[in-house]
């Protein structure tokens, strides 16, 4: 499989109260075209800002390190010219909350033919064509009325079908969706998902997907990475990441996931305590804090991503085994 995106100790930091506060630390980790990967964690773990960075997306305030690289070509040095003509043609973004994404004071058609006639070249006429034909594509009916309207005439789960239409537009490499089921139902989510799939598999496209939901993600890709206060602390094949977890975190992620098969206990298994937001003390494990199998040693030393099975690495100094798991 030809790598189309390589990430290399990716680091990300925010001014906090006159100090810099690390979002992102060391994240590496690569996408094969045509590859589907999940990016996994509960809110803070750093997920988005990761995307976001690799989209050149974040302020100018934060402060980038590592690598990007796209087809060979690195990412954090492009000009502002380059970047636009990368951002839709190469790679495209589908945001968690299309209210926010679609601009509320122009018409659906004039937000779908812009990147058509920017990075396609389209005349108007063929621009709006196409344009039609894209909403019809994502199951949104009588298309021509539907693209003289505004965003506020479309439900929540038809805004969302009308941002993945742009960002399949232009057919990128590469699409990035954050957490584009968040706000949906759970039908809706399903339906999302299922033309996220179409989309991406007629074209042979790429994709990488954010959520907070173990769940959503094992259905849809075919690789995970597991993040936890800003660094990867598993990765590896979903099959393998599912049915034999090593982390803890990811054991834990896995246990509050709703079963309707067999005997239901009467509350969900929660994780104790809350993520360390605003940094992590240096010489330890993030998890520590958390975790049921935390020793001295987790206190005092960081562990780093080893080999735990087969494809899958893990940063944990007492991995689980299959009697754990």
């Amino acid at each position: 499989m030809t790598t189309l995106l390589e990430v290399d100790d990716l680091t990300v930091d925010f001014d906090r109260d006159g100090e810099r506060s690390a979002a992102v630390r060391g994240v590496s980790f690569a996408v094969g075209a045509g590859e589907r990967v999940g990016i996994v964690g509960e809110s803070g773990s750093g997920k988005s800002v990761t995307a976001q960075a690799v989209m050149r997306l974040l302020p100018q305030t934060a402060g980038v390190g590592g690598q990007v690289r796209f087809d060979g070509h690195d990412v954090l040095t492009f000009d502002a010219k380059r970047l636009a003509r990368w951002r839709g043609a190469d790679i495209a973004m589908v945001f968690q909350d299309p209210m926010s994404s679609l601009n509320p004071l122009l018409r659906i058609g004039t937000q779908l033919a812009e990147g058509l006639r920017h990075h396609r070249g389209l005349g108007k006429a063929a621009a709006r064509e196409e344009s039609a034909r894209l909403l019809r594509t994502v199951g949104i009916g009588d298309a021509e009325r539907r693209l003289k309207e505004y965003p506020h005439a479309f439900s929540g789960g038809m805004r969302q079908r009308v941002c993945i239409a742009i960002a399949a537009a232009c057919t990128p490499r590469l699409i990035v969706a954050d957490e584009p089921t968040t706000a949906l139902d759970v039908t809706v989510q399903a339906q999302v998902l299922d033309l996220l799939d179409e989309l991406t598999d007629s074209h042979g496209t790429a994709t990488i997907l954010i959520s907070h939901d173990l769940g959503v993600v094992s259905s849809f890709c075919d690789r995970i990475l597991i993040m936890y206060a800003g660094r990867v602390v598993e990765s590896g094949p979903t099959d393998e990441i599912v049915a034999r977890p090593t982390h803890p975190y990811t054991r834990a992620l896995l246990d509050s996931i709703p079963r309707l098969r067999g005997d239901l206990p009467r509350r969900l298994p929660t994780i104790p305590g809350a993520p360390p937001f605003g940094g992590v003390p240096a010489g330890q494990c993030s998890f520590a804090g958390r975790c049921p199998r935390a020793q001295d040693l987790c206190r005092t030393v960081d562990p780093q991503l080893r080999p735990t099975g087969p494809g899958v690495s893990a940063a944990c100094h007492f991995p689980l085994g299959d009697g754990d798991a």
